[in-house]
């Protein structure tokens, strides 16, 4: 059993060490490659503040802050939507598939399009409808308890309604508006700043620590809830808890890069692939989410003829999964 315990731990470190590996080389590509292509020793210049003829605007203005969103973005999404499918015991339960990113897309779409508010207060309306979304699924689902099915379909449910919702707003747009407030669903990070960077790596920083540290009551959780009470978990409030950290970093990432599709249901299963069984899938999930939208971003921008934004890229890759994991579970005789 010990050395069965070290040899998970050992494989964990490994695939950690590997994946943050990716990630640096991920970034680090994406700001030296381009239309046009700066050796790292400039791309290094321009980071410690050296003025440097083309470089300066091109990576410290354009490409520095758009491949920190994407390395911040993915690791919120990796470790917000591993922590719903862990909680729930099920791979469905993603902030994609149970309405979290259809409340703040609609919210998102009413204030650029109804209000014509802007980007920072579109930000705002987006992370307290996720919030508020995610805090009515559970109420809704709640009956002496959760149950990860019934949350998962109050969850689709809610997000049809919510996405009707943002298809009529859609359809009174401007044409200006419609075109913003596209972009924004789509899931995009052109025109990054660093004003949208901050609020998103303050969220990572504040709520990924509360996370890990409900890690054990979460993975013992997954016994169900009578068994993890009889250990000693207080289960409501560890849900509770994991949830409003869960909810926060996802509509931080979305409020600044829009609701990059799939990366939140991708994570967690990848990751467990890769991981093995007998292990804490947050830190892994939160690595693989962040070399999803780094590296799906850079292949949006520079591998087609046309470029695409970030969300359509990891949808092309998020779909077929879905579709692979509800016929395997149909099969499999198993519920959603």
């Amino acid at each position: 059993m010990a050395q069965g315990r070290r040899r998970r731990t050992a494989r964990r470190r490994l695939v950690v060490g590997v994946l943050a590996a990716l990630i640096v080389a991920a970034f680090i590509v994406s700001l030296c490659v381009g239309q046009t292509t700066y050796s790292p020793r400039e791309v290094l210049g321009v980071i410690l503040g050296q003025d440097i003829d083309g470089a300066s605007f091109t990576v410290g203005r354009l490409r520095l802050p758009r491949a920190t969103l994407a390395v911040i973005a993915g690791l919120c999404f990796g470790i917000g939507g591993v922590t719903f499918q862990t909680m729930l015991r099920n791979p469905l339960a993603s902030p994609d598939i149970i309405g979290i990113s259809a409340g703040a897309s609609a919210a998102a779409a009413f204030a650029i399009i109804t209000l014509g508010l802007g980007a920072t207060q579109v930000s705002i309306f987006a992370i307290i409808a996720g919030l508020g979304i995610a805090l009515l699924v559970y109420g809704l689902s709640f009956k002496g308890g959760v149950v990860g099915t019934r949350l998962i379909l109050i969850g689709i449910g809610i997000a049809a309604m919510l996405d009707s919702l943002t298809a009529y707003v859609l359809s009174k747009a401007a044409q200006w508006d419609l075109q913003e407030a596209s972009r924004w669903l789509t899931g995009s990070l052109n025109g990054a700043r660093w004003s949208e960077v901050v609020p998103v790596a303050i969220a990572l920083a504040v709520l990924a620590p509360v996370l890990l540290t409900q890690s054990r009551n979460l993975s013992t959780s997954q016994l169900g809830d009578d068994a993890a009470a009889a250990l000693g978990v207080r289960v409501e409030r560890t849900r509770i808890i994991v949830i409003i950290a869960a909810v926060g970093l996802i509509a931080f990432a979305t409020a600044a890069a829009g609701p990059i599709a799939f990366v939140a249901f991708l994570s967690g299963p990848i990751a467990a692939r890769i991981v093995g069984p007998g292990a804490s899938l947050l830190i892994p999930s939160a690595l693989v989410g962040s070399l999803l939208v780094v590296t799906a971003d850079f292949l949006g921008q520079y591998a087609f003829n046309v470029r695409y934004p970030v969300g359509v890229i990891t949808g092309v890759l998020g779909a077929p999964y879905l579709v692979y994991l509800i016929v395997r579970t149909n099969r499999s005789g198993g519920s959603l």
